[in-house]
């Protein structure tokens, strides 16, 4: 098998391959991971906020999102929110996503979720003595958490935050199930066009494991320089 392997198909094909199934990843990863820290955020704040009904929201909000398959959420909003929003609007056609659009909210709204238990987590590494100070100081929750809490808790998150990012970038080969052109697409599409599936998907295994292990190794170098001294 390795006797016929073909170096310069890889070779022919690295424009398109980085070009614009990598670029597509990437475009994809920094997007879905920004909105996914900000939703996630606010989520970890609105779980911790102990107000009646916002609680429970938040925790239904988690919860289902991390009972349900990804690639089945890719589906249904793919799929379903199109004929939902018709029917709301009371439009007899179905309205226009896009692939692009379902792929960035579904990974955004679905990231989230994994994100706001990360911050969660680093909310709850803070001692509970300095928000029993701030409130002491007549300041609110928001207050006290925007001013006090989470620019300490930001910073015991790095690793984690990054252990997820990397996560979110390999989750990202899933939407091949939309069809469109990720770095998984892309030899996807050249292997069956030129009949070259070893070439291809070794290729893309490579710089997967390249990409992945170089960043697992910076977040390795950063353990435990971000950790608040107390």
């Amino acid at each position: 098998m390795l006797s016929n392997f073909d170096f310069g198909v890889i070779l022919t094909s690295l424009p398109y391959l980085f070009g614009q199934g990598m670029v597509f990843t990437l475009s994809l990863t920094v997007m879905a991971a920004v909105g996914g820290t900000v939703i996630g955020t606010l989520i970890a704040l609105a779980r911790l906020s102990g107000i009646p009904g916002l609680w429970h929201l938040a925790k239904a909000y988690v919860e289902l999102c991390r009972s349900v398959p990804f690639v089945l959420v890719i589906f249904w909003f793919y799929f379903l929110v199109p004929y939902i929003g018709a029917y709301a609007i009371g439009s007899k056609t179905p309205i226009q996503v896009g692939a692009f659009s379902s792929a960035l909210i579904t990974f955004t709204a679905f990231e989230a979720a994994s994100f706001a238990e990360i911050m969660r987590a680093g909310i709850q590494s803070i001692p509970k003595g300095q928000t029993a100070a701030a409130q002491a100081l007549g300041m609110t929750y928001w207050q006290t958490m925007t001013s006090v809490i989470l620019p300490q808790a930001f910073r015991n998150m790095p690793p984690l935050l990054l252990t997820q990012k990397i996560i979110l970038f390999q989750d990202t080969s899933l939407v091949y199930v939309l069809s469109l052109t990720d770095f998984m697409g892309a030899p996807s599409k050249i292997a069956q066009r030129d009949g070259r599936l070893v070439e291809m998907y070794l290729f893309a295994a490579v710089v997967y494991f390249t990409i992945c292990f170089l960043a697992s190794f910076l977040v390795r170098r950063l353990q435990g320089r971000f950790a608040v001294i107390r």
